[in-house]
């Protein structure tokens, strides 16, 4: 018997530890692993390298600023050279979901390397009632913008396939629209991803730090002090205890936020944590310019440390990028910091920085890393096995590391949308240096050598009912 693949001479991450055998792949699944080379159409030599779990991205923004058929193309390609296998699409849509999701599935289908999911965001009580015909549609998780409403609640939707608009609303997330949604959530055994920031005080802020004309990224935090994340993550949990719904916060960046969720999880609510790279690595205390504006924004350097230190005790259970597809004419769009947009580029840079500052510094170890990238995820978003798993039947997502390559950032390298990276000139060591997607090479040494159209949308079951 001929298999399609095998490779061979790496050390292979399995949940019980590393093992020195060669993967077998055929028809997109891993079929075993063996000591021996069986005959096969194609063979990958992991000489040097560790293969471990396709890394999943649980956090990113494209199609905002370019129609997903084009962004689905390029972020997928930043995605590839940066060794994350399956990437999850934050969805924005100001139309209700029947009338406009389908169109944006089709567009999708056909301009992805590497795999994909879709988080679907609610705005409104009409998409609320639509939450069933996303399930339907293989979408079951939800977000909710607790930093979106009153004087703050202008947000750029997803563009419509093939168009060049930007699609400006304004929305009212309110504590009402968040209940409502955590209840439908809860009945539909889905889990509901939170941008946890108080809106009004959000707004609050922001007006007085104009008022005294302050500026810059110090600016900025203190603007949306991580006492009103604490706010919203009180109030967005006490509903999640009251329906039994599953709470994901996203972009948890401050030790107060990572505090409240603690005395949360002891009064019963079930939640998981997300962070950052950049929660790990930047701080508006080093950090000049507004190239890293975001929300929440980034802290002090006693929270990036605590952020590391939750880590490191497994406090935090994925790591997503809140990468966003955006180019530097848009990015700074005044002359301070009220005026650049937030959000940056961030999905090609995560497996390297968490390779580099975390378990090449020992302050994570390589189990961790693959919990945190890749395995959680796939248990929270009902795509475990499949996914997360270098495991027989599983889909042949693989990722091979090189703790040892060095490389300097730069955003040409990455072939994104965006112009610019946060990280620029950043030299790094540990890269991945091939990039697999249900058995087929999909970037090879900082090259896409994949299929445009490969990647495919992702079965999800639904785990929490």
């Amino acid at each position: 018997m001929t298999i399609d693949t095998v490779i061979t001479n790496s050390h292979v991450f399995l949940s019980q530890g590393m093992v020195d055998k060669n993967i077998m792949i055929d028809d997109g699944k891993i079929i075993g692993l063996t000591n021996d080379i069986p005959s096969s159409d194609r063979k990958i030599d992991g000489s040097g390298l560790i293969s471990v779990p396709g890394p999943i991205d649980t956090h990113v923004h494209y199609g905002v600023y370019s129609p997903i058929n084009q962004a689905a193309k390029t972020e997928s390609h930043a995605a590839a050279i940066g060794g994350v296998t399956t990437m999850m699409r934050m969805l924005r849509l100001a139309d209700p979901f029947t009338v406009s999701l389908q169109s944006q599935l089709d567009a999708a289908s056909k301009n992805h390397y590497v795999d994909y999911s879709i988080h679907a965001s609610i705005f409104t009580t009409q998409q609320i009632d639509e939450m069933r015909f996303c399930v339907d549609k293989g979408i079951t998780s939800f977000k909710i913008y607790m930093n979106l409403g009153g004087e703050v609640g202008h947000v750029y939707m997803d563009m419509p396939p093939n168009s060049s608009n930007l699609v400006a609303a304004q929305v009212d997330v309110t504590d009402e629209l968040v209940e409502k949604t955590v209840k439908a959530a809860a009945e539909l055994g889905c889990p509901v991803l939170v941008h946890a920031e108080d809106y009004e005080s959000c707004g609050c802020g922001i007006k007085t730090a104009k008022e005294k004309n302050q500026d810059g990224l110090s600016a900025w935090s203190s603007s949306r002090s991580p006492k009103f994340e604490a706010k919203a993550i009180k109030t967005v949990s006490k509903f999640g205890r009251e329906y039994g719904c599953v709470i994901y916060f996203v972009h948890i960046g401050s030790e107060l936020a990572l505090r409240q969720i603690e005395e949360e999880k002891k009064l019963g609510t079930k939640i998981f944590v997300e962070t950052c790279p950049h929660y790990l690595t930047l701080s508006y205390e080093k950090q000049s310019g507004y190239l890293a504006k975001v929300m929440p924004p980034i802290r002090t350097e006693n929270d990036r440390k605590a952020v590391w230190t939750a880590l490191s005790q497994n406090h935090i259970d994925t790591i997503g990028t809140d990468h966003v597809a955006n180019q530097l004419k848009l990015k700074l769009g005044g002359d301070n910091v009220w005026g650049a947009l937030a959000g940056f580029p961030g999905i090609g840079t995560s497996i390297p920085i968490l390779l580099n500052d975390g378990v090449n510094q020992n302050k994570i170890s390589l189990e961790q890393f693959v919990r945190f990238t890749s395995e959680n995820a796939a248990r929270i978003f009902g795509m475990y096995p499949q996914k997360g798993s270098l495991q027989k039947h599983s889909d042949a997502d693989i990722t091979m590391i090189d703790l040892k390559q060095e490389k300097t950032v730069s955003s040409e390298l990455l072939g994104g949308f965006s112009d610019y990276i946060v990280y620029e000139g950043r030299h790094l060591k540990g890269w991945p240096v091939k990039t697999i997607v249900r058995g087929e090479l999909v970037a090879e040494n900082f090259e896409v050598v994949g299929n445009l159209g490969h990647g495919k949308l992702v079965e999800r079951q639904t785990v929490f009912k």
